[in-house]
């Protein structure tokens, strides 16, 4: 689907959705819930968002961000779908948005990387998103206040 191509019944927004609505669609999508202070402090550090609203109801029903340095660094996240409304074509519409902000005006060769949960990696793989194993791994670990840290 191209970017212009609306879907009908939902319309696409630039940004990102409102605190409220961006816990509430990563709670009710399924990704790891966070707290109002981690939303406040993130969303604003966003390089690019969109949200997806059905527009017979009003509700924000998908999202995707994109953070990076602007320069040809850049990392998706948060890409999430209410249930309800999956298989509709939202989260491909999402992120082909994000993927043309990128194109648009970040320098050529920019490195665009996610994190693949199992059920986006399909959607990732439509958009040219690959495993390479063989160059790299991706790797992380939750902070603690108290020092610790853990696997995710």
């Amino acid at each position: 689907m191209a970017v212009d191509e609306a879907l009908e019944g939902y319309a696409l927004h630039p940004g990102t959705p409102t605190a409220t609505d961006y816990l509430r669609l990563r709670e009710d999508s399924g990704l790891t819930p966070r707290t109002q202070e981690q939303a406040v402090l993130a969303l604003p550090g966003s390089w690019a968002a969109c949200h997806v609203v059905d527009v017979a109801s009003g509700m924000t029903v998908g999202m995707g961000r994109l953070i990076g340095d602007g320069g040809w660094y850049f990392h998706v996240v948060d890409i999430a779908v209410l249930p309800a409304h999956q298989r509709r074509g939202i989260g491909n519409w999402v992120l082909s948005w994000l993927l043309d902000q990128v194109r648009e005006a970040a320098p050529p060769d920019a490195f665009v990387s996610l994190m693949a949960d199992p059920p986006g990696r399909r959607l990732y793989a439509r958009h040219g998103f690959t495993e390479r194993r063989d160059l790299s791994i991706g790797m992380a670990m939750w902070l603690h206040h108290d020092d610790s840290a853990t696997s995710p």
